[in-house]
């Protein structure tokens, strides 16, 4: 939990709780289930082992950063964004109700906060807030912001709709890692089929993130999977964030160079059924490989033209 991250989309984390269970291939290489918090604490990734509640001092930093927001304002002109929960699952089925119901108040008393949450479990919102709050809670906070990590199609398909049907004032995509190629502008532009509510708002997407993978075990993006998330942004008018390239970053040599290099290097086909074009992409480390995406910064926002 933190004052100042270095997540680029965030201003602060916050944990409510510790520990999780992979769903999800995004889930693969999970930075917080080797986090020094996790290590520290004895938590165990898993869908029956225990989750560790953050301690009472962890739980009033927001009430802290809350009564921080003239002076936050003042420096940044919006409120502070927090990511929750960095370390953990707001919505994993692990966590009982009091939990839930505990955090749910914290975003009441701290209107002066933009809470992100993110989740992998985004069929599972509504239900669980329903459980200790009104139907209808997500809709009435100004304060939330509800994301879903996507990290492929498959996933794209499945959940962008089950966000959708969940309304709250931003919506957004985390697609991180990235190992493939995603098509995410059918749902940004209204054109994603939908049947099983009335309460689907299409075209409802309000910003982007996308990102490549860090860590020891880190999976290359190819470069062209980002640069497409970024046009299909742009022509939707969705606010695009490029946050990492990751371990590994696009090279600029050429192929023979590439070949007679005593660098390492990885080669990424485009996907399991087009191979072409194929990048080769370097391992340099997350500091070398930046977050220039063609030269450029992007760190849209929602509101933001960036």
């Amino acid at each position: 939990m933190s004052e100042n991250t270095k997540i680029e989309w965030t201003d602060a984390t916050f944990s409510p709780w510790i520990g999780c269970s992979k769903v999800s291939p995004a889930c693969d290489h999970c930075y917080a289930e080797v986090s020094t918090p996790a290590r520290a604490l004895g938590v165990t990734w898993g869908a029956k082992e225990e989750r560790h509640r953050t301690s009472a001092g962890n739980w009033k930093l927001p009430l802290r950063w809350n009564a921080q927001h003239g002076e936050f304002f003042t420096a940044h002109g919006r409120r502070r964004r927090v990511f929750c929960a960095s370390l953990a699952d707001v919505f994993d089925n692990a966590i009982g109700a009091q939990w839930r119901f505990d955090l749910l108040r914290l975003i009441i008393e701290t209107p002066n906060l933009d809470w992100l949450l993110l989740t992998k479990r985004i069929g599972n919102v509504f239900r669980l807030v329903s459980d200790v709050r009104s139907h209808d809670w997500l809709a009435g906070r100004d304060n939330v912001w509800l994301g879903a990590t996507i990290c492929n199609q498959e996933e794209a398909d499945r959940d962008i709709p089950k966000l959708l049907a969940v309304k709250a004032r931003v919506r957004f995509l985390s697609m991180e890692p990235l190992p493939g190629p995603v098509d995410v502008f059918s749902a940004m532009t209204g054109e994603l089929l939908h049947t099983s509510g009335d309460d689907y708002e299409p075209g409802a997407i309000d910003w982007v993130i996308a990102s490549g993978e860090s860590g020891a075990s880190a999976r290359p993006m190819h470069p062209d999977w980002a640069a497409s998330l970024r046009d299909q942004c742009a022509a939707a008018g969705v606010p695009f964030l490029f946050k990492q390239w990751g371990e590994h970053a696009p090279n600029n040599r050429t192929m023979a160079e590439v070949e007679a290099a005593e660098r390492g290097y990885t080669f990424v086909h485009y996907s399991a059924t087009q191979p072409y074009p194929i990048a080769a992409m370097d391992r340099v480390g997350k500091k070398a490989a930046g977050r220039l995406l063609d030269g450029v910064q992007h760190d849209g926002f929602p509101g933001s033209a960036a």
